[in-house]
């Protein structure tokens, strides 16, 4: 145990005042006789301030490179400033027969400021999307996430979720998640939007991370074949994703407050989690309307009114502020009951296992 200088003061008092011998005092205090009377020495020759402790420090380092081989280093590495620090070490030990190593030489050039910065370029996420979308079917956004059967393992859910709405287009559950389960869900997304049969100006993009399903050469060869761009987030920066994050997010908090036995039992939760999502849902960042109001895109003007109506619902306002004939909207109470009642085939969310 070290002790500070004011404590090695004290018990050096403590044993000079002591009516014990010295012996008997160090015994109780458990303080060795060398160690006492090393520190009363140097307390009598220069008091106080000769108690603290000092490091003991060689006074020559066996392998330092003398100064005159330094400077040599040092000429040949502004002489030669492309090579690295391993090559200046090679090159100096095959020219001069003096033996330096790549460490040596790197602590050397650092401390010379001679190193020069890495020869790359630090990708770094924006803060939000660029390139913000306007209208349903612009951006689709994919991921996987794990859910758990008891006695089956991890199974796997494929979400395609539109980027402006935040509508569930597709999903799948099953027990892998390889580029085949992506194209799967892919086609479920363009069967349920209509965008299979349909011929569009623009297919939607597709976001997705950079995880090995959405990396392979499969689907980018599907992409190609589909006419569709894919997008990559940058690395280590879910923010890109937030909104299908959220989603998974949200669909745990609900999912897993029960065990599932059957793959079954699993997909049942999730489809009906799913049609709560998108038609009751409300969301409030997207003006407290649900994903199929806004994915089953009324006139612009009409929505902004229904928005404003929902709000007045909400905020407990006595005088509607939505002043369109109500009777427009109770024909299916929301576009998204709409879109799952009286909307034409095709345009209903997949939601095969």
């Amino acid at each position: 145990m070290r002790y500070p200088a004011s404590e090695k003061a004290e018990i050096i008092a403590l044993v000079e005042q002591s009516h014990l011998p010295a012996k008997r005092t160090l015994d109780k205090l458990g303080i060795p006789r060398a160690t006492f009377y090393r520190w009363y020495d140097r307390y009598r020759a220069g008091g106080i301030e000769a108690l603290a402790d000092h490091r003991s420090r060689p006074d020559r380092v066996w392998n330092r490179i003398p100064d005159d081989v330094r400077g040599q280093i040092i000429d040949l590495a502004l002489e030669l400033p492309e090579l690295s620090p391993r090559e200046l070490a090679v090159r100096f030990t095959d020219e001069r027969k003096y033996f330096v190593s790549e460490a040596s030489v790197y602590r050397l050039l650092k401390a010379h400021d001679l190193i020069t910065s890495p020869a790359y370029v630090v990708i770094k996420a924006a803060n939000e999307f660029k390139d913000k979308t306007t209208a349903a079917n612009q951006l689709w956004q994919t991921d996987f996430t794990y859910l758990k059967i008891t006695g089956w393992g991890w199974y796997y859910l494929s979400t395609v979720l539109d980027d402006f709405s935040r509508y569930i287009v597709a999903w799948r559950l099953g027990p892998t998640m390889c580029a085949s389960d992506v194209t799967a869900t892919l086609d479920q997304a363009l069967a349920a939007s209509g965008l299979d049969h349909v011929s569009v100006r623009q297919r939607p993009r597709l976001l997705s991370d950079n995880g090995s399903s959405y990396v392979a050469d499969d689907l980018a060869t599907w992409l190609r074949a589909k006419d569709m761009q894919h997008v990559r987030g940058a690395p280590y920066h879910p923010q890109t994703q937030g909104k299908i994050e959220r989603w998974h997010q949200t669909l745990k908090n609900r999912i897993l407050l029960e065990n599932y036995y059957l793959p079954d039992d699993l997909k049942r939760q999730v489809a009906a989690f799913v049609e709560h999502y998108n038609h009751d849902r409300y969301h409030e960042s997207i003006g407290n309307v649900t994903p199929a109001d806004v994915y089953f895109c009324p006139p612009s003007g009409l929505l902004r009114q229904f928005r404003g109506f929902r709000e007045g619902r909400i905020s407990g306002s006595s005088q509607p502020i939505w002043s369109a004939d109500e009777t427009e909207i109770r024909a299916g109470e929301s576009t998204g009951r709409a879109g799952r009642e009286g909307h034409p085939p095709g345009n209903a969310p997949a939601v095969l296992g």
